[in-house]
């Protein structure tokens, strides 16, 4: 070998990942056939090979190296207000799409194909998070849509086709649409009750024009927002489209683009509304009450794609641990190294089988259970709460078990890590949805009943679990705003607990209980104690080579 290369030589570092299949994860493929959506395991295997497929990964790298560009005007002065993508995120939109991640679900009248569509979320998000986002609020705003029939039969058809159209033009002229929120403005954020934009009903009945100034509107290139807006009688919800039936341009001004910490593909705004024209989505007064149903849908999906975050990012962590050696063994075979991947996957397997099991209920829930409608109600905002704060920590975590490798761009790492605070963050904060938990179990009292009912299907198979649940009971005896995060916390974790002692292996389960229930463990990952099953832990995480 010449020696001017000698020290140019690449040796124990790790091969690239991809490919691989997403996929690939008992957790994910149990909670699919548990949930009622066995049917759709090939789909969901097929999707998770693309995701994990060289060409895919690209798109999600180019898609955020590339952010999205505002273009205010066009070359000769009029205003257009678009914004420009990269052809990457536009290959991810359009597998998304296709795939049944936007609406497509309302539109398929097979049980569990809500469950089908969030667990091709938990695969096709392993490229990337932010064009999640449109295809999110596309998912979410049927519900809403449905409390205005007249305007639901023209869009939803529209919402759930699997057909991806980006260019602005009449919404009823285009092969398939997709729907933005508008709720938050300065001066309030998440009390949009506090919300100054103006609506004033025009001489057509249903038809009002806006003025005013949202503050975090994500995804401007939609081609229909629901917005909230001050009417006569109070806070509403509005239909906005951004191309008016004549073909005309409706008023949407986009001010500017986020500068935001992560989820940079994606594009955030703040659009100014001046004689923009909407049209009311049910009654005048009830806005929160109509667009609270696109509210609870877009939660679940922050609880799906933490959970997603966590998977990715153990996955790229296990892969490297299996190829790197040090101090005489690989990382993998390295007790304390073992003991870090097998509390990150007890973790990720118990978000995972919250998410289908939240994604079961809300599809039942829509098929008129009621009793999955109170259990849904509660248990959406506790795994919101409690999921996505644990996913800073956890894919922190995961980033520290490349070394340095994982702190450059070049790992994907850090934009992982950069993209975990939002989904805590997106859809109300840590203390809104614990005080949305208290809220429910003040005006819903069926919805405690629900949770227990649920905590109740594994009485008597583990002390602590039950131990636990006689200190939930107490808990909610006693609850105040001040303690909202500590209760809301003890549930999460019990309910977490309750569906792996029910649903997974044993090694699983006692280690979990025996750490978050049982006090067994320290305050960063990597404490399991020295009686956890790390092998069957890690053997059911990450089986074999990719």
């Amino acid at each position: 070998m010449d020696s001017t290369s000698a020290t140019h030589d690449v040796t124990n570092q790790p091969p690239p990942l991809a490919p691989y299949d997403a996929s690939e994860d008992t957790a994910l493929l149990e909670g699919l056939r548990r949930e009622g959506a066995g049917w759709a395991e090939e789909d969901v295997r097929r999707l998770g090979r693309l995701a994990g497929s060289a060409e895919a990964q690209e798109w999600a790298e180019l898609a955020n190296r590339h952010e999205p560009v505002l273009r205010t005007h066009d070359r000769y002065g009029h205003r257009v207000d678009e914004v420009e993508f990269h052809p990457s995120w536009h290959h991810l939109m359009r597998v998304a799409v296709t795939e049944g991640q936007a609406g497509a679900p309302w539109a398929d009248d097979r049980p569990g194909a809500h469950v089908a569509r969030t667990a091709g979320g938990l695969a096709w998000g392993h490229t990337d998070a932010g064009h999640g986002c449109p295809t999110s609020m596309t998912y979410a705003a049927v519900p809403a849509l449905r409390h205005q029939p007249e305007l639901a039969k023209v869009y939803e058809p529209l919402l759930t086709a699997r057909e991806y159209d980006p260019v602005l033009r009449v919404p009823t002229e285009k092969r398939g649409l997709l729907a933005g929120m508008g709720m938050t403005e300065k001066q309030g954020g998440s009390d949009v009750r506090t919300n100054s934009t103006t609506a004033t009903p025009t001489a057509e009945p249903g038809v009002y024009t806006l003025r005013g100034h949202k503050w975090f509107t994500s995804a401007p290139m939609c081609d229909v927002f629901l917005v909230l807006a001050q009417a006569p009688e109070g806070l509403s919800c509005f239909l906005v489209p951004r191309i008016l039936p004549d073909g005309s341009r409706n008023t949407f001004r986009i001010q500017r683009l986020k500068d935001k910490l992560g989820n940079r593909s994606n594009a955030s705004s703040e659009p100014e509304f001046d004689g923009t024209v909407a049209w009311l989505v049910g009654p005048e007064g009830r806005g929160v009450k109509t667009i609270i149903d696109m509210v609870n849908c877009t939660r679940l999906d922050c609880v799906m794609m933490s959970a997603t975050l966590m998977r990715k990012t153990l996955v790229e962590a296990g892969h490297h641990a299996r190829h790197r050696s040090a101090f005489g063994a690989r990382l993998a075979d390295q007790p304390l190294m073992r003991n870090v991947l097998a509390d990150l996957a007890l973790e990720s397997e118990a978000a995972t089988t919250l998410t289908l099991r939240l994604a079961g209920a809300a599809d039942r829930a829509v098929r008129g259970d009621e009793g999955e409608q109170a259990f849904r109600r509660i248990a959406t905002a506790v795994g919101k709460y409690w999921v996505t704060k644990r996913g800073p920590a956890f894919t922190a975590e995961a980033l520290e078990c490349l070394g340095g490798n994982g702190y450059v761009e070049d790992s994907g790492m850090p934009r992982h890590y950069r993209e975990a605070p939002l989904l805590s963050i997106w859809e109300g904060s840590g203390n809104v949805n614990a005080l949305d938990v208290l809220r429910a179990l003040v005006k819903e009292p069926g919805t405690a009943d629900a949770l227990f009912a649920e905590l109740a299907l594994a009485q008597g198979a583990d002390a602590r679990l039950d131990a636990a649940v006689t200190r939930l009971r107490g808990l909610l005896a006693s609850a105040s705003e001040t303690g909202a995060r500590r209760l809301v916390e003890q549930m999460a974790l019990t309910l977490q607990a309750s569906l792996l002692v029910r649903h997974a292996p044993a090694p699983v389960a006692d280690a979990f209980c025996a750490t978050r229930l049982g006090g067994d463990w320290g305050h960063a990952f990597g404490t399991l104690p020295d009686t956890a099953g790390l092998g069957a832990i890690l053997g059911r995480a990450l089986p074999g080579e990719h």
